[in-house]
């Protein structure tokens, strides 16, 4: 079987992070879903994936430059999963560990150090515990750990993988 070119791989990769990214805008604007803190760093990481992909297909490395794709796809989507891991993890513990709200990111942001800013996020964000959103049983967190896992192992594959 014949596998299309590293490119066209990497712009595949970037439309499925574009897909990703217009779900997230129909849920909020649409579906009228806030996202939480902690949503909001998972779609940081996935636009940084799209990026990704989107240069590596732009630029069509040869050499070492495609180890330096891979690493970059892997490691943003690494980001990604742990992210998305920790959210969905808060959404599993049972309803007496689930850590108080926090302030919204912007204000966390605006008003503390970024360092600050990502440990409150991780320790207090009580509002990310909720599950407003489920498709075949998995919420949106479990999605995004899937969606950036696969797309990181992908991405990672297609620049390493010899033509």
């Amino acid at each position: 079987m014949i596998l299309p070119g590293r490119r066209v791989l990497n712009f595949a990769g970037f439309l499925c992070c574009a897909g990703l990214m217009g779900f997230a805008l129909y849920a909020q604007y649409v579906l009228l879903l806030d996202p939480c803190p902690l949503c909001v760093l998972q779609r940081v990481a996935v636009i940084s994936i799209g990026i990704a992909f989107l240069l590596a297909a732009l630029h069509g490395p040869v050499g070492w430059g495609r180890r330096v794709y891979a690493l970059l796809l892997a490691a943003s989507a690494a980001g990604g999963a742990g992210i998305a891991g920790w959210h969905w993890r808060l959404q599993n513990l049972p309803p007496s560990d689930v850590p108080a709200c926090g302030p919204g990111l912007d204000y966390m942001l605006e008003n503390f150090p970024l360092g600050d800013a990502l440990r409150m996020v991780f320790t207090g964000s009580g509002e990310c515990a909720d599950v407003v959103w489920s498709f075949l049983g998995l919420s949106m967190p479990a999605w995004v750990f899937i969606s950036v896992s696969g797309l990181g192992i992908a991405g990672a594959w297609n620049n390493l993988r010899q033509q």
